[in-house]
């Protein structure tokens, strides 16, 4: 208990709380609306990170995975008739296989190799749901997805209550997912991989297998978060593979910190809500926030996770973190 009550977990547990207890105290459904679409875009940044970060694979076609949940889970819940519950872990499972494709042909492939033939994976991806119109409605989309529903009661109605806890419980469970790889065998092979790579292969590590398990492995909550994205707006469009959705989830990783599990999701709440505050200012909003990243890469080259770490530091040579937390726990 006193573990939990100190340092870097009891902040965790303190944001998990406030995140928790927050729909109760809010009423706004716009807010919730945020928080979910954050949520979201957290795990999709999160677990990129696992291959772009941790792996240093240079993956553009990540976003095709959060695609391949996107659309799988419409066209088998709309078209086959599944219901969403199962949709939505089924969309992560599409997205491995979506991932383990894109793995073949970059498996010894480097740097900017890599990059070129992933975002063609990607472009590739787009071409195929524009061409198969009658299975993914084209440039159409396809609108008026099933809700999730518990018996009589339905997620859609409820002013993004159900929605809210099901994304921060998807949320909690891939963050869970991300601290069990990077802190085992696998996550310390990976970062051999990435930092010294001759060196870890003359020691055994097989760079073929670890690079497709990291893509693999990164790709399945990407998928569910596809899933649970096009259960929850009802519709699966083709603009999730546009360069706005990709640019936009690698500035929440650059904001946030590369090679960390909490950055890329500090990133992806600092820029929604930080978008959301400035709307009335238009276009400026991007400039400003653009601003604010390469401001960040100049003097905090970690992201904001980095800078967080340097204050607290700080903070706790000056001897007044202990004492707080000596008297938290002494209560």
């Amino acid at each position: 208990m006193r573990e939990l009550l100190t340092g870097p977990n009891l902040a965790r547990l303190i944001c998990l709380l406030i995140l928790i207890l927050l729909p109760l105290v809010v009423p706004s459904p716009y807010i919730r609306h945020l928080l979910i679409i954050t949520f979201i875009y957290a795990i999709v940044a999160s677990n990129w990170d696992l291959s772009l970060g941790y792996a240093g694979v240079f993956n553009f076609g990540h976003i095709a995975f959060f695609a391949a949940g996107v659309y799988g889970s419409a066209i088998m819940s709309k078209t086959i008739g599944i219901t969403p519950w199962l949709t939505i872990p089924l969309a992560g499972v599409i997205g491995v296989i979506a991932a383990l494709i894109v793995c073949l042909p970059v498996l010894r492939l480097k740097g900017i190799y890599v990059v070129l033939v992933t975002f063609a994976f990607s472009q590739l991806c787009f071409q195929l749901v524009l061409s198969q119109e009658e299975i993914t409605g084209g440039s159409m989309g396809m609108p008026l997805l099933p809700p999730l529903k518990i018996g009589d009661y339905n997620f859609a109605r409820d002013g993004k209550f159900g929605y809210y806890y099901v994304g921060l419980f998807l949320l909690v469970l891939s963050t869970i997912y991300l601290h069990r790889l990077v802190r085992s065998r696998f996550g310390t092979s990976i970062i051999a991989l990435r930092d010294n790579e001759d060196y870890a292969i003359s020691r055994g590590i097989s760079l073929a297998r670890q690079r497709m398990l990291t893509l693999g492995l990164s790709a399945f909550f990407t998928g569910v978060a596809g899933g649970f994205y096009s259960t929850y707006v009802r519709v699966a469009s083709p603009e999730i593979f546009g360069f706005g959705f990709l640019s936009l989830a690698l500035s929440m990783l650059l904001l946030g910190g590369l090679n960390s599990i909490y950055g890329p999701i500090l990133g992806a709440f600092v820029i929604t809500l930080l978008s959301e505050a400035m709307v009335d200012l238009g276009p400026m909003r991007f400039l400003i926030i653009s601003a604010l990243i390469i401001l960040m890469l100049l003097f905090y080259p970690g992201g904001l996770i980095n800078a967080i770490q340097q204050t607290s530091s700080l903070f706790s040579k000056s001897g007044m973190a202990e004492k707080y937390i000596r008297k938290l726990v002494d209560r």
